[in-house]
């Protein structure tokens, strides 16, 4: 179902608070769904401003530091050779269809992600959530296309000097706690009224976004005329 709406020239904001984790091949195809699914957003009402913010949801906090054997860990977790093929082939695939090109083959270290967890914390302190964004997708560059390992010290300090983010103390990142409602990354809370679940397509996130704004598209109407 489409959701028309006829919006006013006042600027009106979009809350988006997207809850991820920088082991999860989901959430960077479900990044790259939202931020086309804003542009289409910005093309077709030009007057919403998005505001996003990065909530951290590790999957998996007690990975030992050093990290684990990539290929092991998920030939334990599947159970066979056989099915972490067809469980990567899907994730590529479905990645394709969002512009990058996951490199399993090149990941040898399944990794602890909290250090570069506190580094998106970071940046969104120092730069507000575009930083974040921009240090997130640094994150998902390095691990599912270089192949990096995102819980070392030494990429994470590498990456931090190339966003101009200072990279001390980056270690202690506490773990939130899962949101109310929601059972698995990523996930997408719109103006605290929609929630969408998973690396859902472009236009159903542009759905859910009109949706969410709905209520305050009327109030910007103002009262009717005749």
């Amino acid at each position: 179902m489409n959701t028309i709406l006829r919006l006013g020239t006042r600027a009106t904001a979009l809350s988006v608070e997207v809850g991820f984790d920088l082991i999860c091949p989901w959430c960077l195809i479900g990044k790259r769904h939202l931020d086309t699914a804003i542009g289409m957003l910005r093309a077709q009402h030009p007057e919403v401003v998005p505001e996003v913010s990065w909530r951290s949801h590790p999957l998996m906090p007690h990975v030992p530091k050093q990290g684990l054997p990539f290929a092991e860990f998920y030939l334990q977790r599947l159970g066979s050779a056989d099915a972490v093929a067809r469980r990567q082939a899907q994730v590529r695939e479905s990645a394709r269809a969002a512009g990058v090109e996951i490199a399993f083959d090149r990941i040898a270290v399944f990794p602890n992600s909290l250090d570069a967890h506190q580094l998106v914390a970071r940046a969104q302190e120092q730069g507000g959530p575009d930083l974040g964004s921009a240090v997130i997708d640094a994150l998902f560059e390095r691990y599912f296309v270089r192949g990096e390992n995102i819980g070392d010290a030494g990429v994470l300090a590498e990456l931090a000097a190339e966003q101009g983010i200072s990279a001390r103390d980056l270690a202690g990142f506490r773990v939130p706690a899962a949101a109310r409602g929601v059972h698995g990354v990523p996930n997408f809370h719109f103006n605290d009224t929609v929630v969408v679940e998973g690396a859902q397509r472009p236009g159903l996130l542009l759905e859910a976004m009109l949706r969410a704004l709905a209520p305050s598209m009327r109030q910007a109407e103002g009262p009717a005329r005749y």
